[in-house]
């Protein structure tokens, strides 16, 4: 096979942005392969072209990076892994990958926003750690409070916006269920305002309060990767001080007035069965999990921890058995239109997800469109949006 000559100097900067060690890499890149492939074939400066292939199927970089002559520049602008060294996650290659994505789509809408002359400057305040996350949350709420809805994608939808208003970019990202390696992120926040969200559709409460979770480290102004969000209270004893306050602030945020209600609560036992229907009330009026609410009742020496764990148990329990109906009626829907669809004489396609979209994002995009910075193409993949309803989408 025809071997090239590459830039190792590029590689070696690519292994240490993502922490792929040597051994990781050759094993990677050897998967399936009887002959193992060795250091000697990777880190000579000559490599086989389906080598260089198989390593820039883990990188992204496309094989002109490689071959590219010039030393690579390690700055701490490009990549989080540059600026910290420990994250509230063990990172496998999948999240690797995706953090890295967003640091290249931040850096992308900072710099489009630059040459059209767009504003993104942080509006809220940055606090410190020993500031009550309490208070805080009283204080944020006083310029983002988004508005409530009991459709929990609509409140998360108007949470995003609220952030949007306030120059915060959120990404919602939904991994294909195909993907061999799943990122094991449920949300990062990369300074100076771009927060990154894993679509969580058996959960989106758990969704809200991740994001709400992220929204304090910026607040903060503390960046980090997070796969451990704080709801469980084994979870928050394990947690370091960044990571509880950041899951308080995120409880009080959401709970607002509740939380007073939540406090005045006595304590939680059989013989009131544990303020089932108040709790259920308050999750359905604030969009906080039942299980975070009695975490809190936990923290607050409202509820005895065996209870506690004999609680928790009982509404995991009832959350897999409403999954699985869920995923019974989804399946069988699916099955209906696919019959339909046959019956027709029409093709059956069930088109991808797509994510929320922040209005920050949409309004940067159409900015530079207009100014000629992105094509009308890039627009459309940018926004999960088909090219046929570009004119339509233009006008709103």
């Amino acid at each position: 096979m025809k071997a090239i000559e590459f830039n190792v100097k590029r590689l070696d900067h690519l292994m240490t942005q993502f922490r792929v060690s040597k051994n990781e890499l050759l094993s990677k890149i050897s998967e399936k392969l009887k002959k193992p492939i060795t250091e000697k074939d990777v880190f000579r400066g000559r490599i086989k072209l389906g080598t260089l292939k198989k390593i820039d199927k883990i990188f992204n970089k496309g094989l002109e990076y490689y071959t590219d002559p010039s030393d690579p520049i390690e700055s701490k602008s490009e990549s989080i892994f540059f600026r910290k060294d420990i994250f509230n996650a063990d990172l496998n290659l999948g999240a690797k990958r995706l953090v890295n994505k967003f640091e290249e789509d931040k850096l992308f809408f900072l710099a489009l926003n630059r040459m059209i002359d767009y504003k993104v400057d942080r509006k809220l305040p940055v606090f410190k750690i020993n500031e009550k996350a309490r208070n805080v949350a009283d204080k944020v709420r006083e310029f983002l409070n988004p508005e409530h809805a009991f459709d929990a994608k609509q409140f998360l939808q108007n949470f995003i916006d609220q952030l949007a208003e306030n120059n915060i970019l959120v990404f919602e990202f939904i991994e294909h269920p195909g993907t061999k390696e799943r990122a094991n992120i449920k949300g990062m926040f990369l300074a100076p305002n771009v927060i990154a969200l894993n679509r969580n559709k058996d959960s989106r409460k758990q969704e809200i309060f991740t994001l709400a979770h992220e929204l304090g480290h910026y607040l903060l102004n503390q960046e980090e990767i997070d796969d451990n969000i704080i709801v469980r209270a084994s979870n928050y004893n394990a947690g370091n001080a960044i990571e509880r306050w950041c899951s308080d602030f995120a409880y009080y945020f959401l709970a607002g007035k509740y939380s007073e209600i939540i406090d005045e609560l006595g304590q939680a036992n059989p013989e009131n069965d544990f303020h089932h229907d108040i709790i259920e009330d308050i999750g359905i009026a604030t969009q906080l999990s039942k299980a975070s609410i009695y975490t809190r009742l936990l923290l607050n020496d409202k509820i005895d921890a065996g209870y506690y764990n004999k609680v928790i148990a009982t509404l995991d329990k009832q959350w897999l058995e409403s999954k699985i109906q869920r995923d019974k009626a989804s399946k069988a829907k699916l099955e209906e239109e696919k019959r339909k669809a046959e019956a027709e004489g029409r093709t059956f396609f069930l088109p991808p997800p797509k994510p929320i979209i922040s209005p920050l994002y949409k309004r940067t995009l159409k900015g530079a469109l207009y100014n000629g910075l992105i094509t009308e193409r890039d627009f459309c993949k940018r926004l999960y949006l088909s090219s046929k309803n570009l004119d339509s989408y233009l006008q709103i």
